[in-house]
């Protein structure tokens, strides 16, 4: 029930946050973005790359997968695994990952029980491990500009099914802007500034304008 005598100045325990989540990055790879029709691929390698720099500059664990990379599906997408040099993706046979025990392995070994989730495509490699780990009790995070399905139509029916199951749909700056959460948060401030200037478009034009004409230190 409400109770207005415990209203107070504090973050609510649903919100994402450097230390309660993993990043779990499914099939960024060639063969899947040839297929991929839902939205610009270009636009959607740009959002994997910034939520890929977001987990970097919030030390926010990251989970790296493909599947059939040497048969059929192609190394990892090259600008996100730039951003992770020293990390081996978990290739796997399996579509659903979630049926694959090392993928599972790290996911649990990280301590997180909540999942930001992206990958290709989101009718078969995003939405079978989201349902599969909602059902055994983590909060699935879908990050819809870095995922993509083949058609327009079989990627919103994806989310929409993920969102029944209760998955939560949210965007890569969503996602950059959820763990900073306030700009006087100095050690992450110019990380975040850098990777809004190099991947939000728009966004990150104001901020280029507003450090050139207000300060270094404009903030938002």
């Amino acid at each position: 029930m409400f109770d207005i005598a415990q209203v107070h100045a504090a973050p609510g325990a649903r919100l994402l946050t450097p230390d309660n989540c993993v990043m779990l990055f499914v099939d960024h790879q060639p063969q899947m973005f040839f297929g991929t029709g839902s939205g610009d691929r270009t636009a959607i390698v740009n959002s994997t790359e910034g939520l890929g720099k977001a987990a970097r500059a919030f030390g926010v664990p990251a989970v790296l997968t493909t599947v059939a990379a040497e048969s059929f599906s192609g190394p990892l997408l090259p600008q996100l695994a730039a951003v992770f040099p020293d990390q081996e993706p978990i290739d796997r046979t399996s579509m659903n990952a979630w049926e694959d025990e090392a993928l599972v392995e790290a996911v649990r070994a990280t301590g997180r029980r909540k999942i930001v989730l992206s990958g290709l495509w989101t009718e078969v490699c995003l939405v079978l491990p989201a349902l599969s780990a909602l059902e055994q009790g983590y909060e699935v995070y879908v990050v819809t500009d870095a995922s993509g399905g083949v058609t327009p139509a079989a990627h919103e029916h994806a989310l929409q099914r993920m969102v029944a199951a209760g998955a939560v749909p949210v965007t890569w700056v969503q996602v950059l802007l959820e763990l900073q959460r306030d700009w006087a948060r100095t050690e992450t401030y110019g990380a975040v500034m850098e990777i809004v200037k190099e991947h939000a478009g728009a966004y990150g034009l104001g901020v280029v304008y507003a450090q050139a004409v207000i300060g270094a230190h404009a903030a938002g």
